[in-house]
């Protein structure tokens, strides 16, 4: 089966099926649960956004969810009007759309649950968006769906309607077929539906990784859609999140997802964590070269880095990548392991230089 889901921007095209690389969705640019750039967004500074947008691009995203779901607390304070998201999203998913495009080339896919701000952004975006999202609640069907036909882009369906969201995946694959079949009464094709079935914490359901990898499986043969998930959810509450994460996508992959809103970064180390380390370093009687620099400190201990880079998800999508031959000649992963200068990525996780030195004879 060969479904291709086409998103745009102004210059470049991403497709996501199931004989493509696996589409990576970066998720970066979501106010929700981020006081920090909630209270920027409010005083109109969108350097985070940009900087976002930018990071998330060079460390591998295809594309970039963009959430307007905001709360200005203090304009709210000021004017009532901002108490309300049907007022604040339109106008902040706009200058978002339009902030992230001045910055990067990649399709954008337009995030809210408020329908009027999926219009702003359908409307500010280039290209051919992916709208997120559409459930199967006949109420934001009869709301969404109508856009998705106006615009002719694709749209997001998660697996849930009027009774909330099931534990029992044939529930959820039910709601799918819904969604899928009324779209299909717009004129919608099921290409461009991408199907997101919810995936469960593992540490709250320990069937869930098993659940989703038959519940993606079902939807490809039996409904022909791709498929996305929000990544991160599986391993919600556990430790070690990363080394679940880097688990659970390859198998997604290899069980019929195409697709997933996630972080593709791993975060800066901060001056805290160095000073910390740097005064555990001091107390264990290690002297440290003179001149050396917080990077090549924090590499030296096994930190990570003082800059974004990828994270240890985009290293296992791009082995999986290379695993299921959607990537010709391995040329993407050569050029991720590439060290910094060589060649490679942006987002290289760059090995040793030059291997292991030789015995003297």
């Amino acid at each position: 089966m060969s479904t291709r889901t086409t998103l745009e921007s102004q210059s470049k095209t991403v497709t996501i099926g199931f004989d493509e690389p696996f589409c990576v969705i970066g998720e970066r640019i979501n106010p929700t649960g981020r006081k920090k750039l909630a209270a920027e967004l409010e005083v109109d500074d969108f350097s985070t956004v940009e900087a976002d947008a930018m990071a998330q691009v060079a460390a591998g995203a295809g594309v970039l969810d963009v959430n307007s779901g905001a709360v200005f607390s203090n304009k709210m304070a000021e004017d009532p009007r901002y108490a309300d998201n049907n007022f604040v999203e339109p106008i902040l998913m706009r200058a978002l759309i339009e902030k992230v495009q001045a910055v990067t080339d990649v399709p954008l896919c337009i995030d809210s649950s408020v329908p009027a701000a999926l219009e702003a952004g359908l409307e500010a975006a280039h290209g051919r968006p992916l709208v997120n999202s559409v459930t199967g609640e006949d109420e934001r069907m009869e709301q969404v769906l109508p856009l998705v036909k106006k615009y002719n882009v694709p749209v997001v369906a998660i697996s849930n309607d009027d009774t909330g969201i099931s534990e029992d995946p044939d529930v959820r694959f039910a709601v799918a077929k819904k969604i899928v079949e009324r779209a299909a009464d717009f004129g919608i094709p099921a290409h461009d539906i991408v199907v997101d079935p919810l995936v469960m914490p593992i540490g709250a359901m320990a069937t869930a990784g098993r659940q989703v990898f038959a519940l993606v499986r079902r939807l490809r043969d039996e409904l022909g859609v791709n498929t996305t998930c929000g990544a991160s959810n599986i391993s919600f509450g556990l430790p070690n999140r990363h080394g679940v994460n880097t688990t659970f996508l390859p198998m997604a992959y290899a069980m019929g997802m195409t697709s997933a809103i996630m972080n593709p970064l791993a975060l800066p180390v901060g001056p805290k964590k160095i000073a910390e380390k740097k005064a555990e370093v001091e107390a264990a009687g290690v002297m440290l070269p003179e001149g050396m620099d917080d990077e090549a400190f924090v590499q030296l201990f096994g930190l990570g880095s003082t800059r974004h880079r990828a994270g240890r998800e985009m290293e296992a999508i791009r082995a999986a990548n290379l695993l299921l031959n959607h990537d010709a000649h391995g040329a993407d992963w050569i050029a991720f392991n590439q060290a910094p200068g060589e060649g490679g990525g942006a987002g290289g996780r760059g090995g040793r230089r030059g291997g292991r030195r030789g015995r003297r004879g």
